[in-house]
């Protein structure tokens, strides 16, 4: 007994050897040093897996030339029987958007829907978000659940509770037959006006959470300040209010506004496929026509359409941080 102790010590002692510590150190120093490096990474990673990767993989759709088989498009690089690469590009799919109409007349109204529809939730938003910043602390947690309290329920289940309420012997109509302000039922449902109402009821608390986010952080002793000057309440909010908020005036805009444009269940169910958006003619395109490297081309342009704006105002926005420097 006492000689496999002893054999056991002997192991112990001999065999084992400490982890290098220099290494260890080496390695948490650099990992203190670089940590906000690697902190970005991780977003980068995210985008670069799940957004560039799919935006290169559909352009590259985009660029083929359109076949009857599975997938129905053409590769892009194919060998031919000398050992030459080809590479065939075909830019047709993106002239063709500006030839027929009905692209064009989709992108308009796509756009015009969905501006149409931010500037409403702008004008009901922005007096909601400041009702909820001025209220108590209480009544404002109360008021920020009710905002949140819809993206408890399904979204299909509130577009289809809209259908109930917009057809001819729903809600709506019921109430302005019984007050008598109207006759007979009056078309609602499948009308542009429905999908109005689809897309602000959806999209008002994407602007009204951006606009309290930023109304939250205002220095109210500036508008005191201004009222012992002996400016009137409207000169204070064109003057102090809406300058300082035009941060979250814009984020709120973006979260709508990009969105609402390639927006495609609320035009089918409420607009009864009488109101074209893009959001259709992608669907169609893709699964009806099968044709997806027009289809591919829609969405890039479409993409182009939202992103570009958006990159020349992050540009103008930095230019002037660089002039105020």
């Amino acid at each position: 007994m006492s000689q496999e102790n002893n054999s056991m010590a002997g192991f112990n002692t001999s065999s084992y050897k400490l982890p290098n510590t220099s290494l260890w150190q080496k390695l948490s120093h650099k990992l203190q040093k670089n940590w906000k490096s690697a902190v970005i990474f991780i977003p980068f990673f995210w985008l670069l897996l799940f957004f560039l990767a799919p935006f290169f993989i559909v352009l590259k759709i985009s660029l083929s030339e359109a076949t009857i088989a599975s997938p129905p498009y053409l590769p892009m690089v194919s060998w031919l029987d000398e050992g030459i690469v080809q590479i065939k590009i075909v830019i047709d799919n993106f002239a063709y958007l500006w030839e027929d109409d009905l692209y064009v007349d989709t992108y308009i109204n796509s756009v015009r829907i969905a501006g149409v529809s931010t500037f409403i939730c702008l004008l009901l938003g922005y007096p909601i978000a400041y009702a909820i910043v001025r209220a108590p602390q209480t009544t404002k947690n109360i008021l920020l659940l009710l905002i949140i309290l819809p993206f408890w329920t399904s979204f299909l289940l509130r577009v289809y509770a809209w259908i109930g309420l917009l057809s001819d012997q729903g809600s709506i109509n019921d109430l302005l037959l019984y007050i008598g302000i109207i006759d007979e039922p009056i078309r609602l449902l499948y009308t542009q006006f429905a999908v109005y109402v689809g897309i602000v009821y959806t999209y008002l608390p994407f602007m009204i959470l951006p606009l309290y986010a930023n109304m939250e952080k205002l220095d109210l002793t500036l508008l005191e300040a201004a009222s012992d000057l002996g400016s009137k309440p409207f000169t204070t909010f064109l003057t102090v209010t809406l300058p300082l908020t035009i941060p979250g005036i814009i984020a709120g805009s973006l979260l709508v506004f990009i969105p609402a444009t390639g927006e495609y269940v609320i035009p089918d169910l409420l607009g009864g496929g009488n109101v074209l958006m893009i959001g259709r003619v992608l669907y169609n395109e893709f699964a009806a026509n099968f044709d997806w490297p027009v289809a591919s081309a829609v969405a890039i342009a479409l993409l182009l359409v939202l992103v570009l704006p958006m990159m020349l105002y992050q540009r103008i926005q930095a230019q002037e941080v660089e002039a105020k420097q």
